[in-house]
């Protein structure tokens, strides 16, 4: 009954640790995550602009006629 009930002990102590472990990767992965999406909204306003700066460079163009 010893040996059991120092199995389970040390069952719990390895499951209380992975979740432990995983906490952390999942605010990790949060912080990750909130960073490529203000990374891809800055990329994504940044080629808007430049979009809009090539659409005016082409109205110049002589000859464009669109």
């Amino acid at each position: 009954m010893e040996s059991e009930l120092n199995a389970l002990e040390e069952k719990i102590h390895q499951f209380v640790q992975l979740c432990q472990q995983l906490r952390t990767e999942n605010i990790q992965l949060r912080q990750q995550l909130a960073g490529v999406s203000n990374e891809n909204k800055h990329l994504t306003e940044k080629i808007s602009a430049a979009t809009g700066r090539l659409e005016t460079l082409l109205l110049q163009i002589p000859g464009n006629e669109e």
